[in-house]
């Protein structure tokens, strides 16, 4: 497919990879890899927050646009490495950079990165290796965490982020506190059915928010904290109640009207639910997962929580 060459990494990754053939690109969760002709290893990214990718000349894919700027402008701004890829008849060389506002992303290289930690350690992916119902009701039924946070939880489901796992509660009418152990058998299955159909969609729409069905969640969910007037309509014709909590650490957006909490965890929380966190999604470290504490409001119980996602399924 063509040749590659390397600005801005350091030496050793550069020689690594400069003049072999890129075969094929892949992707796992949130990682995804370039495989290269030859022995040696091959580029593992990590977009992390804010992460994206740029190819010269072109607009830059964003599920939600954050980033001002024309193509033109050259190298982009946050701008941490670029790949030169030369096309082996025509000649041309396509330049493919990597920002980074954040710094949270991660670049490393790996011989078999399938094979390897990362990958290795995440769970199913909900695009390529979603399980059957049976299998996904075990591993859903013997947790006792809010089933927001195993959502999010990387070696669970591995590209699942915080957008797309209040999309999925909300589909499936299952509230993101409600505890694992606690969902009901109709529930499990529209939480099966869900995370296949929500991921499946966003991934069609190349996670352009605007070619996002009109009865989604993700259409109201970001005026957290300002004074705009509600529009949500049910399918009823009735207004919506969109809400915040925080679960898991994370900001959780949900409609009150349809995802209720059983009524014996409703008089039982334990979990603190405060509505001024980041609604940014969570960093997944490289190697173990980090840990994340809040520490908002006073006279409140606060849990750490391991926290291994990060937003979009091309962020979320």
């Amino acid at each position: 497919m063509g040749c590659l060459s390397l600005f801005l990494l350091s030496p050793v990754q550069g020689r690594e990879i400069t003049g072999r053939v890129v075969k094929d690109t892949f992707r796992y969760g949130k990682y995804f890899y370039i495989e290269l002709e030859g022995a040696g290893k091959m580029p593992l990214l990590h977009f992390g927050m804010t992460g994206m990718l740029h190819v010269r000349g072109q607009p830059t894919l964003q599920y939600r646009t954050k980033i001002r700027g024309s193509p033109d402008i050259w190298p982009p701004k946050f701008m941490k490495f670029i790949l030169h890829i030369e096309g082996k008849t025509s000649g041309t060389t396509t330049e493919l950079a990597f920002s980074d506002a954040r710094r949270l992303g991660r670049v490393r290289l790996a011989v078999h990165p399938k094979e390897e930690p990362p990958i290795s350690e995440l769970g199913f992916d909900p695009i390529l290796s979603m399980p059957p119902l049976w299998e996904f009701q075990a591993l859903v039924l013997k947790r006792s965490c809010p089933i927001k946070a195993l959502l999010l939880d990387q070696s669970f489901s591995a590209g699942v982020g915080n957008y797309l796992a209040d999309e999925i509660l909300y589909q499936a009418k299952v509230h993101p506190e409600q505890r694992c152990n606690t969902l009901q058998e109709p529930q499990v299955e529209a939480l099966h059915r869900e995370v296949a159909d929500v991921c499946r969609i966003a991934v069609e729409a190349n996670a352009d928010d605007d070619k996002y069905p009109s009865h989604w969640l993700f259409k109201h969910r970001w005026g957290k904290g300002k004074k705009a007037k509600q529009s949500m309509i049910l399918p009823s014709g009735e207004p919506a109640t969109v809400k915040w909590i925080t679960v898991g650490g994370r900001t959780s957006a949900f409609v009150a009207e349809v995802q209720c909490l059983p009524h014996k965890q409703r008089s039982g929380k334990t979990e603190a639910t405060t509505e001024d966190e980041s609604d940014l999604t969570p960093l997944s470290s490289d190697d173990d997962s980090s840990l994340a504490a809040s520490s908002r409001k006073r006279k409140v119980r606060i849990s750490t929580l391991e926290i291994s996602a990060l937003n979009c399924i091309l962020q979320a």
